[in-house]
């Protein structure tokens, strides 16, 4: 027997990965980054075979990671709802190159990495690939960083399907909470994000108590930026 919700008592750190991918950027929104050596400094991340962005790390050998601040945004967030395959996701973005001409991305960044790729590892349906730490830089050194848990808890986000996290809500003991009242939820079909009323958006401008259906029309979800039309109601 396995309780798939020991694996939530984890933690993990938000990042975005970044690399080359010729004259564009390819990368994504991590929760697995962490280092595991100090002499030289290596940091290791995972990605799904399927991303377009591990193709893209075999490729150029190197990558970045960008330390996610607690507040992020929509801009940053919405990179791991995305694929860089289907267009340049990373547009509006600001982003800096390093001296070994890797990508750093900027945006909500409170600390990054520059790597080179010296070893890859595979298990199964992802990567593990390893980097030596050649640059690195201290951005905002007052604020706090991003956690997974705040993500899921307060962000109300959920881990994309090719994330080494990813668990089928199916499979998630989720007890329904008496309601207040009757006003509906309505759930992002991208990211998982549950828009409920009760709570509302403040961080978007919509006050708690405000019905779905009288957010403006422009409104987006506050994890993936999905726009309003596309969520489902529950």
């Amino acid at each position: 027997m396995m309780n798939i919700e020991t694996f939530f008592k984890l933690t993990y750190g938000m990042y975005v990965i970044a690399c080359p991918d010729g004259d564009k950027v390819a990368g994504y929104v991590a929760n697995t980054a962490f280092q595991v050596t100090a002499e030289p400094p290596q940091l290791a991340i995972s990605c799904h075979k399927d991303n377009y962005s591990n193709a893209a790390i075999v490729r150029s050998k190197q990558f970045s990671v960008s330390v996610l601040q607690k507040n992020a945004g929509n801009d940053a967030m919405r990179l791991g709802y995305t694929s860089s395959k289907d267009g340049d996701k990373f547009s509006g973005l600001m982003i800096r190159n390093s001296a070994s001409g890797t990508p750093i991305i900027l945006d909500d960044c409170i600390a990054w990495f520059d790597c080179k790729l010296v070893n890859t590892f595979d298990v199964g349906t992802h990567l593990i690939f390893i980097g030596e730490v050649v640059e690195a830089e201290l951005v905002n050194k007052f604020a706090d960083p991003l956690t997974y848990a705040h993500y899921r808890e307060v962000k109300k986000g959920f881990s994309p399907k090719n994330a080494p996290t990813y668990v089928d809500k199916s499979k998630l003991n989720i007890e329904p909470e008496a309601k207040k009242s009757t006003l509906k939820t309505w759930v992002c079909p991208a990211c998982g994000y549950v828009y409920d009323p009760e709570e509302g958006d403040p961080d978007g401008g919509i006050a708690p108590g405000t019905a779905f259906e009288d957010i403006p029309d422009d409104w987006i979800c506050p994890v993936c930026g999905v726009g309003k039309s596309g969520f489902v109601e529950l």
